[in-house]
């Protein structure tokens, strides 16, 4: 059975070449740095974990061993997944693209809707994925679980208790998520304040002046102007925008901390066009993608989460 094409435009001419969609969610958690990627996983990866210690004793003219050494290891598994579609090329033959299939009965999947739907799933597939990483569960159909499931299973990560996030209380949530970050942690290289796009919205209204301790005028007295999609930071904690966390969620991590497992970084671009003309002699076009994704949280202690 085909997948359901829903056709509403008219044919008016020629085809103007160019389509237009409305803007889709990339895997910008991904793409900005914010998780560990770790490509060519075929089946599993053991990240292993070495913890000492204290490891500095007395002087003494003898070798004295002390201390101990802790080999932990954690399982990096990502689960495979699949994309198909399949349309009929006969729900284009009345459409504004129609001249594209040309005049013969066995015709073509227009070249232009082919090439804007390779983009569009492959898009979409990232936006689905950055959801994924963050709030995915293994239960649901096409997720895994994302670094929120993860967490909360696990014992040792710094458990937070959260509410709704509004521009009242936005400074005071954000910084109980830094008062939580063990000591040893803060001021780390690649330690992040994890907020949702709610909550950067909120911290940006907060300091164009709706913060009482900030004044009327908000950052550099310039009000609801200060801001011009810049980088952002909470109390020298660098804060990095993830798109698909849950609103009323925070985290405060390293990046190198969690963890994304891929087989072929390439399998995530390639999105297959097969003609079944000369397969079945149908008039069916499918639209094939496979790939592997996973998640993991390296040491459960170094991660705050605020939920």
């Amino acid at each position: 059975m085909a997948t359901t094409v829903n056709i509403t435009s008219t044919y008016a001419g020629e085809f103007s070449q160019k389509y237009i969609s409305a803007a889709l969610l990339s895997s910008s958690t991904i793409a900005d740095g914010g998780v560990e990627v770790m490509p060519n996983v075929k089946f599993k990866e053991v990240i292993q974990r070495v913890e000492t210690g204290s490891l500095i004793a007395d002087g003494s003219c003898d070798f004295d061993a002390s201390s101990s050494v802790t080999l932990s290891e954690v399982i990096l598994q990502p689960e495979e997944f699949q994309v198909n579609l399949q349309l009929c090329k006969s729900d284009f033959i009345n459409t504004w693209d129609a001249i594209q299939m040309g005049y013969s009965a066995f015709d073509q999947l227009p070249t232009s809707f082919a090439d804007y739907l390779i983009a569009h799933v492959a898009a979409k597939v990232a936006s689905q994925n950055e959801t994924n990483i963050w709030q995915g569960t293994t239960g649901t159909a096409g997720e895994y679980d994302g670094l929120e499931a993860l967490a909360l299973a696990n014992a040792d990560v710094v458990d937070v208790t959260g509410t709704t996030l509004t521009s009242s209380n936005i400074l005071t949530e954000m910084q109980k998520v830094v008062d939580a970050i063990p000591n040893a942690l803060y001021g780390k290289e690649d330690l992040k304040l994890y907020i949702s796009p709610k909550a950067a919205k909120l911290y940006v209204q907060v300091l164009g002046g709706f913060a009482a301790t900030i004044g009327a005028n908000g950052v550099d007295n310039k009000g609801t102007m200060w801001y011009n999609n810049g980088s952002l930071s909470y109390n020298g904690v660098p804060i990095f925008v993830a798109r698909g966390l849950t609103a009323d969620h925070m985290f405060a991590a390293e990046s190198s901390n969690f963890f994304f497992g891929t087989g072929l970084m390439n399998d995530w671009n390639e999105v297959r066009v097969i003609d079944m003309a000369d397969i079945d002699g149908s008039k069916n076009v499918r639209i094939v993608m496979r790939f592997t994704a996973g998640c993991a949280i390296g040491v459960g202690a170094d991660v705050v989460y605020y939920s």
